[in-house]
């Protein structure tokens, strides 16, 4: 077994959709970033490839490169999920916290987790997705930014002849 961790943040900014864990999320701000700044999604991706000590999004998807920008982070995430399984790895499970204090997210989870899990090609038990405040301290509890914390473990051998 192998376990990884993936951290990011984005700044909050007028005239970007907020999109979290795959979800249009209504607000009147959105998250500033090369793609579609999904923080929770950029998080998972960085503690699955972390795991599996393929890199980090960075290298797989730089923002220096406009085949990425804009592009929906799910869309990432299914290939992130081919590469481990090309690398013969299992995800076990996966737990991401939102940092946020505004909109409020609970609506809202239980798609997100399907997102996550159909990209992934697992079962939604395997997903599981919180949101929490910063009593409005630091940058994301005065609205300032949205950051994303996962961990994920990944289960080695997933094709037989491993």
């Amino acid at each position: 077994m192998r376990i990884g961790m993936g951290y990011d943040v984005h700044k909050l900014v007028e005239d970007r959709k907020l999109i979290l864990g795959g979800v249009d999320i209504p607000y009147e701000k959105g998250l500033l970033g090369h793609s579609d700044a999904d923080v929770v999604v950029h998080a998972i991706m960085d503690a699955l490839l972390g795991a599996a000590a393929l890199g980090d999004i960075g290298k797989h998807f730089p923002d220096t490169d406009d085949r990425y920008k804009g592009i929906s982070s799910i869309k990432l995430l299914h290939h992130v999920g081919e590469l481990l399984r090309e690398n013969n790895f299992k995800i076990g499970n996966i737990d991401a916290t939102i940092i946020c204090q505004k909109p409020k997210l609970a609506p809202f989870r239980d798609e997100m987790v399907k997102n996550v899990a159909k990209a992934l090609n697992i079962e939604e038990s395997r997903v599981c997705i919180k949101a929490t405040t910063e009593e409005g301290l630091g940058f994301t509890g005065e609205g300032l930014g949205i950051s994303s914390q996962a961990i994920a473990l990944l289960e080695e051998g997933l094709n037989e002849n491993v």
